[in-house]
């Protein structure tokens, strides 16, 4: 009677990578987790830059930011990371953090009797921009795509930095953080068709 390895070699069966233990750490393999995290990111920020603009309430934005941007975009990072990225599994969680942090900030807390002003809210923009700018300059190592993606996000926090101010019109930043999520929103579908087609359809660097 053949063995079970002799059965699996005569129906051209392909072993399963190796994997090498170290003392203290368990390799696993996992799938590409910047589709869903991108997306995450794309239409969150999409949603948000439509509400900016007038063309609807808070609500589709909260809810993205609660289930998509927030917690869909948080389990990517931390599988980014398991994989090896720093910098995709970091920016995934931080940002992932960012959309429950926004939705704590302008639901949950007016909820409880504590409203952000002015000053509250050109800081928290301002912390925000501090930290995409750190993945802005890190950015130009990863690709071409992703630092365009990176230097919009970085204009879309300066310019709610402006409209908190008061000097930026919400309308021009709300067109702003649309577009910088509707190119988050290509860079996921690149990443999606080509790795489905196994080659290079739609271009991506």
């Amino acid at each position: 009677m053949a063995i079970l390895a002799e059965v699996r070699k005569e129906s051209h069966y392909v072993p399963e990578p190796v994997i090498t233990a170290e003392p203290g750490i368990y390799k696993e393999w996992w799938a590409n987790p910047a589709v869903v995290g991108l997306m995450g990111f794309a239409t969150t920020t999409m949603a948000t830059g439509l509400h900016n603009v007038g063309y609807w309430g808070a609500g589709p934005t909260l809810a993205m930011a609660i289930a998509f941007g927030g917690t869909a975009q948080f389990v990517a990072g931390v599988v980014d990371l398991r994989k090896g990225s720093l910098f995709g599994g970091s920016a995934f969680m931080a940002y992932g953090a960012f959309w429950w942090s926004l939705v704590v900030l302008d639901y949950l807390l007016p909820k409880t009797g504590i409203s952000s002003g002015p000053n509250e809210l050109l800081g928290y923009f301002l912390m925000w921009s501090l930290f995409t700018l750190s993945f802005f300059v890190a950015s130009f190592k990863v690709g071409n795509h992703l630092a365009g993606l990176f230097g919009l996000l970085l204009l879309a926090f300066l310019l709610l930095d402006g409209v908190t101010l008061g000097k930026v019109p919400a309308i021009v930043a709300g067109w702003e953080i649309f577009i910088t999520g509707l190119v988050a929103w290509y860079i996921a579908t690149a990443i999606l068709v080509n790795g489905v087609y196994g080659r290079k359809v739609l271009p991506h660097s």
